[in-house]
């Protein structure tokens, strides 16, 4: 019986997996600290829709203030009453889903 010898590369971290991550802390439904973030789409003294790595992000309630984003880390603090938090699928994703009931 031989010895065979397998040489196996550990896997490398994937970078687009890496820079795919969402994070939502959520502390005393008075101040979410969001990772991710790409962008602020709106917000108001309600509600504020943000679009992250991952999909579209509404954080709803009641003195919805927005802190500045940081574009070099993705975080994002909203302090307020936080009442509801809903997440909404990604454009692409979105838009392939109406592409195969319509077809």
């Amino acid at each position: 019986m031989q010895n065979k010898s397998v040489q196996t590369t550990p896997p490398e971290p994937a970078k687009a997996a890496a820079a795919a991550q969402h994070n939502l802390i959520l502390e005393n439904r008075h101040l979410a600290t969001a990772t991710g973030i790409k962008r602020i789409v709106s917000y108001d003294d309600t509600a504020a829709s943000l679009e992250t790595q991952q999909g579209g992000l509404t954080i709803g309630g009641r003195g919805i203030q927005v802190s500045e984003l940081s574009l070099q880390t993705g975080e994002l603090k909203i302090y307020g009453q936080i009442d509801y938090v809903q997440y909404t699928e990604p454009q692409e994703k979105a838009e392939r889903l109406l592409h195969r009931l319509w077809h």
